[in-house]
């Protein structure tokens, strides 16, 4: 009978054989290769920059929602080192850590100790070759920080990336912080939606620009990327305005860019069963009852109007109790499938209402309403719906990766605007969402509420960038190039 060494030294010895052919598999579609999103380039430049003798960024995290695209990122990169930069392919491991807990309930450290020792007769400390480890669902092993510190701290000639859920951001150890790099990977932006599903590229700095204006209130740079912006958009088939609404309803994720519409609504659906399935009970045990009331929560989020969310009101709905139904939310989060945005209140004052809750893509909110036989992408309102979710998104991920803006809110009166961005400095910016004309009452009434320099009307109405006074108007579709 086979050791459990000989087990797992088989097991490897079968995804350095397979991993070409695998990689293959997860890069093309219908004979035609994947294009590439703006991280895949990030990423590809620390692989160069290691390969060229600078060894701080070797070991990178690489997490976010299921579905956005990690495992085909992860494939990407194996076809550039086996193609590009001929890398002989018994340097390169994929391992995607749930099977082999599974298979063969090993760890990942043990699984590359017999890699790196079996496979190239070496310890870590005498390694004088380059290697890649690509760990996929790295969050299935507990100690899988630590044993990216050890390897960290052992070789330099090691280059590691451990994809997984939005947990791992949370589970890395300190020491494995300031030895790693995190790069979290978010849904589609319009600009990679484009390019992903059409070849179209954008201007370069779009995105800095575009952000320049809700940060600064500064319109000239991004105005001359717009003409641009337009002129690429005019080898679309189909109208930009409509190809924007698609992208809107369906087009978030990857899986978008070779499936019809019905496909993308079952399979992102599918996406939040495992979502809840997998990652939710890897947060905390529940009952199996729990799965039922975790899906009536996505349900309840999912159907209304954004809108504050009383968790006792939904408790009491549920039948649940409130720390119950505050846990689950907080959980959600986690996962990165929902986020939520706070009612403004100035220092030392306390604002008693509750949050708003968001979807991290508005492509989830549809798909839950399209299997609900909820969606209903001619309605004006439902898009307005979704426009909302889609530019708070946006300034989730703006907030998430370079911490501007400081905050977001949503303005306790009511008849506000929709969201209220603080600026590092203190500063609040006004921001109003829509489909369909939008009047500058709502904003201009803010703008003087928070003694705001400016403030932002983002619809589908506005053809071009303008400026009038202290009111800025931006196209839904200029809005949605920030990456």
């Amino acid at each position: 009978m086979e050791s459990d060494r000989e087990l797992l030294l088989s097991y490897i010895m079968t995804r350095l054989r397979e991993g070409p052919l695998l990689a293959k598999k997860n890069i093309h579609s219908r004979g035609e290769k994947f294009r590439y999103r703006n991280v895949f380039i990030k990423l590809k430049e620390h692989i160069d920059n290691f390969l060229n003798g600078y060894v701080e960024n070797r070991f990178i995290t690489m997490a976010g929602l299921r579905g956005v695209g990690k495992s085909t990122l992860i494939f990407q990169l194996y076809d550039y080192l086996l193609k590009q930069k001929r890398i002989d392919r018994n340097r390169i491991l994929y391992i995607s850590t749930d099977q082999l807990n599974e298979i063969l309930g090993e760890s990942i450290y043990d699984t590359i100790d017999v890699f790196i020792s079996e496979i190239h007769k070496k310890s870590p400390i005498t390694l004088d070759k380059e290697i890649f480890i690509f760990v996929d669902e790295a969050q299935h092993d507990e100690k899988w920080s630590t044993t990216g510190k050890i390897l960290y701290d052992q070789s330099k000639k090691i280059f590691m990336i451990f994809t997984g859920s939005s947990a791992l951001n949370l589970e890395i150890s300190v020491d494995a912080i300031r030895r790693g790099k995190k790069e979290s990977i978010f849904p589609l932006n319009f600009q990679e939606y484009l390019l992903l599903k059409h070849g179209i590229n954008s201007p370069k700095e779009t995105s800095t620009t575009i952000k320049e204006i809700i940060l600064t209130g500064n319109t000239y740079e991004a105005s001359k990327k717009e003409i641009q912006i337009i002129d690429n958009l005019s080898n679309l088939k189909t109208p930009p305005k409509k190809e924007w609404e698609n992208y809107l309803c369906y087009g978030g994720f990857p899986m978008s860019i070779n499936l019809n519409e019905l496909d993308i609504h079952e399979r992102t659906y599918s996406m939040i069963e495992r979502l809840i399935e997998k990652d939710v009970f890897h947060y905390q045990s529940f009952r199996k009852d729990t799965k039922s009331t975790i899906f009536k929560i996505i349900t309840f989020l999912s159907l209304q109007k954004p809108g504050e969310l009383s968790e006792g009101k939904l408790a009491s709905k549920l039948a649940v109790s409130s720390s119950v139904i505050h846990n689950l939310l907080n959980i959600l989060e986690k996962t990165h499938l929902i986020f939520h945005v706070n009612p403004y209140g100035v220092a030392g004052k306390t604002i008693r209402k509750p949050w708003k809750y968001y979807f991290l893509s508005p492509s989830i909110k549809a798909s839950i309403n399209f299997a609900l036989g909820r969606y209903a992408p001619e309605n004006r309102e439902f898009l307005g719906i979704l426009a909302e979710n889609l530019v708070v998104s946006y300034f989730f991920k703006m907030k998430e990766t370079t911490n501007r803006p400081a905050g977001i809110f949503y303005p306790p009166e009511t008849k506000s605007v929709d969201f209220l961005l603080s600026k590092i400095d203190g500063e609040i910016v006004p921001v109003e969402v829509g489909i369909g004309r939008k009047g500058k009452k709502q904003v201009k009434n803010a703008i003087n509420s928070y003694n705001s320099s400016y403030g932002i009307i983002i619809s589908n109405k506005t053809e071009l960038i303008k400026k009038e006074n202290d009111v800025i108007h931006i196209p839904l579709t200029t809005f949605s190039f920030i990456d």
